[in-house]
């Protein structure tokens, strides 16, 4: 094996475009070590939620009725419950920092903008090399517009940039009225990388109980299709680097982001399925098709598939589908 795996993403030089993404697999340090031993470029940290926080409060004053009238224990509880956390999460952190010797990238799953500004500095003093904010506003929520839905975006990274030096990256969905305006607004904010999409807990519907029940939480290999068609559609326009996520279940589906401009892909349900193996054969897959192309480096490709070598952007467009299936007869 001649090619040469390494790439840049989260602002960081990565020994291989494949990264561990958050999950149960990256809270747990033993697991990492497997992880970065097996060849990974890079580990997200499990996310702290802050509505784990909150719903452990919660739990926490639904024991101790007679605390919910005194706002002065209310704010001590508050206090207490996430300093906890924040102790065990910085811990983590400064854990695998002493054990392996790959980027440790900290994840913040967050729904508000308020008190993560002081815990991104904190998860920073601890030692990672990263921060990845998982920014979620529900797209269900009848209370605001598409301005206050992206305002939130721009306030939380303006507020996060001015607590941190290392590199910030978000993960997005793909739910905007304008997703390439957004997306190219947000590179612009000084972030150091865009990861596409994040995937959120679906509900399914079991017909026999009629309930409404969870869907398959892990992706399935068709579910990469729609980041792959953005990133190709936006790689070479953005002032940061892209990564894609979702349904990357083997070397020949990483192959497919890197040529549309994807600087590195996430994966995490085939690492459930597959263990930490899966790595190595992402690895071992990408080398093994680069050397037969006579790729010597991974910039020797990427982005050769991007919407922005193409002179008509028919290839990422509805045309497509209008070219299949507009023409036929039955």
């Amino acid at each position: 094996m001649t090619a040469k795996l390494s790439t840049r993403f989260f602002g960081l030089e990565l020994k291989s475009p494949v990264i561990a993404a958050s999950s149960s697999i990256t809270g747990n340090v033993e697991h990492i070590r497997k992880l970065a031993n097996a060849g990974a470029g890079a580990v997200v940290l499990k996310s702290i939620f802050e509505e784990e926080i909150q719903y452990q409060l919660k739990e926490e004053l639904g024991l101790r009725d007679e605390l919910h009238n005194d706002p002065e224990y209310l704010d001590y509880f508050d206090y207490v419950i996430k300093d906890e956390n924040l102790k065990k999460y910085t811990k983590l952190i400064s854990d695998v920092k002493s054990t392996v010797d790959i980027p440790v990238v900290a994840s913040v799953n967050c729904v508000s903008s308020n008190e993560w500004m002081s815990f991104a500095y904190k998860l920073q003093d601890a030692g990672a090399d990263a921060l990845e904010l998982n920014l979620y506003v529900s797209n269900a929520s009848l209370k605001l517009n598409s301005s206050d839905h992206e305002k939130y975006y721009f306030d939380v990274i303006s507020r996060i940039l001015k607590y941190t030096s290392v590199p910030v990256s978000v993960k997005i969905s793909p739910y905007f009225s304008n997703l390439a305006d957004m997306v190219i607004r947000l590179s612009q904010t000084g972030i150091a990388g865009i990861s596409m999409f994040n995937r959120f807990y679906s509900p399914d519907i079991d017909i026999n109980e009629e309930k409404v029940i969870s869907a398959d939480v892990l992706s399935n290999e068709t579910e990469y299709l729609l980041p792959l068609r953005w990133i190709g559609t936006l790689s070479g326009k953005t002032a940061c680097r892209l990564a894609g996520t979702t349904g990357i279940h083997s070397a020949e589906t990483a192959i497919k982001f890197l040529l549309a401009g994807s600087s590195a892909v996430q994966v995490a349900s085939e690492i459930y399925r597959k263990g930490p193996g899966f790595i190595t054969e992402m690895n071992n897959g990408i080398a093994e098709w680069m050397d037969g192309k006579g790729y010597k480096k991974i910039s020797d490709f990427q982005g050769k598939l991007g919407m922005k070598n193409f002179e008509s952007a028919t290839m990422y467009d509805r045309v497509q589908f209008m070219k299949h299936f507009g023409e036929k007869e039955y």
